[in-house]
């Protein structure tokens, strides 16, 4: 009898010690099919970095250690699998998501987020319309189009010094929104005469050489694109082909270490701008370069442009749910709004809507096939 009873009270003892420990489910949503599967891939490897992180060191939140786990869907960059992967993340009850790349999916699918009551951050999508919905649990830690398109509007007349600029894109919610507010910026600087050309595509389009055959007549400056690299890399071997000296300027949807494989020797030097919507300098330099060198050991890649994001995304929930001493998202949502966290991307808070606070963004040029930084900015 003294034998069964202590069995179980060991027993007991391994239950409790059992059920001390709290499971965590991050999910993540983006493209791991399809022509931005690359993209999507680096928003899901920077969050399983930030999650093995997470599990090394062992926290504890409300006296319960966490295990944190990492649940990755494919959106395929469609906004009806984009709400069903949502839809599938909220009934396996996540404590957040990291997620979308586009913001054709992010729109819709943070929707289903906020009848949940799940946080999402966005570690890619810009559209203002986003954190414009009046929703409590959508937040992002990218500048969205406005500041984007202003930025890249003010650099390109007054830095590139352009007269005379056509703009493309390709009709998705990122490249339209993207390229609405650069046309805005330019009209508000040099007046509606300087865009001489307005183009549209698609994001699955390989040919341009109608749109770019009537642009080469106005003779631009400057060609402003709203969309991805993987439209972007054969629209600069077009422009080359038909002989169009003009500089490629674009948002971070073609800022990305593909862009150079993808448009090979039509890249030239100096001839593609581009913008990531985050900016570090002085001591945070050294953090992001480190997390960039562990990146390439551990997936044998380079961090294509939006893992640093995803990574900041997952240790920002994190650390509210510290804050909140809760893993809950209806009590640790307040946390996450007012939350302060310096991360591989900069200093990231939150206003109102869930927009990053002083929102930083990185100039970047392509020089030898290579990403080179030009300068940092903010946004006014």
């Amino acid at each position: 009898m003294v034998r069964r009873l202590a069995i179980v009270a060991a027993a007991c003892l391994l239950a409790t010690g059992a059920s001390a420990q709290t499971i965590v489910k991050i999910g993540t949503a983006s493209p791991l099919s399809g022509p931005g599967a690359h993209q999507g891939k680096d928003i899901e490897n920077g969050a399983r970095m930030a999650i093995d992180d997470l599990n090394a060191k062992a926290i504890t939140i409300g006296g319960q250690k966490v295990q944190w786990v990492l649940m990755a869907e494919d959106d395929a960059s469609d906004p009806k699998a984009g709400t069903a992967v949502a839809q599938k993340l909220a009934d396996a009850r996540v404590a957040g998501v990291v997620g979308h790349l586009n913001s054709g999916t992010t729109v819709p699918a943070s929707k289903i987020y906020a009848a949940a009551g799940i946080p999402q951050i966005s570690p890619a999508a810009t559209t203002p319309v986003y954190t414009r919905q009046g929703f409590r649990t959508a937040f992002r830690v990218v500048a969205n189009d406005n500041l984007i398109g202003r930025t890249l509007a003010t650099y390109s007349i007054k830095a590139l010094r352009a007269k005379r600029i056509a703009i493309i894109d390709d009709r998705t919610a990122f490249g339209q929104g993207l390229a609405d507010e650069f046309a805005k910026g330019v009209r508000a600087i040099a007046g509606n005469e300087a865009i001489v050309s307005r183009q549209f595509t698609n994001d699955k389009a390989v040919d341009f050489n109608a749109i770019l055959t009537q642009i080469r007549g106005k003779k631009p400056d400057v060609i402003f694109y709203g969309g991805m690299d993987a439209v972007a890399g054969p629209m600069l071997k077009q422009m080359k082909t038909l002989g169009i000296d003009a500089r490629l300027v674009s948002g971070d949807g073609i800022c990305s270490e593909r862009l150079p494989l993808l448009a090979g020797d039509a890249l030239g030097d100096d001839k593609v701008i581009c913008v990531v919507a985050g900016g570090i300098d002085g001591p945070q330099e050294a953090s992001h370069a480190a997390f960039t060198e562990r990146y390439r050991e551990r997936f044998d890649l380079p961090v294509e442009t939006y893992a640093p994001y995803a990574y900041d995304a997952v240790m920002v929930l994190a650390t509210a749910m510290q804050q909140a001493r809760s893993t809950v998202p209806a009590k640790f949502l307040p946390a996450l709004a007012k939350v302060r966290y310096e991360g591989i991307t900069g200093d990231i808070g939150f206003d109102a809507r869930g927009d990053l606070r002083d929102a930083a963004m990185t100039m970047f040029t392509y020089r030898q096939g290579k990403k080179v930084k030009l300068q940092v900015v903010r946004g006014r």
